[in-house]
């Protein structure tokens, strides 16, 4: 669950983490209040939430297995790992 959640925030964060790095390329220090105003904000937040949204159905549709998991167990006495069937 958690790793669902921090992917997740990671991809939010993605934007903001591009414009500090546009600002540094541009040999500006990034945490200034005059470049983070309200409609920079609101844009890299709409940015943040779209591909947030977009990771998380690209990984419901693509990246999970179908079927039950099986944990992993000893049969004769081997360990036989974990797995979807």
């Amino acid at each position: 669950m958690w790793r669902i959640a921090l992917q997740t925030a990671l991809l939010f964060l993605t934007p903001f983490v591009a414009y500090v790095g546009f600002h540094l390329l541009q040999r500006r220090w990034p945490f200034v209040a005059e470049l983070w105003h309200g409609r920079v904000l609101s844009l890299l937040t709409i940015a943040g939430l779209i591909t947030a949204i977009a990771g998380m159905l690209t990984l419901g549709l693509t990246g999970r297995q179908q079927g039950a998991y099986v944990p992993a167990h000893v049969e004769n006495g081997r360990l036989v790992p974990g797995q979807f069937q």
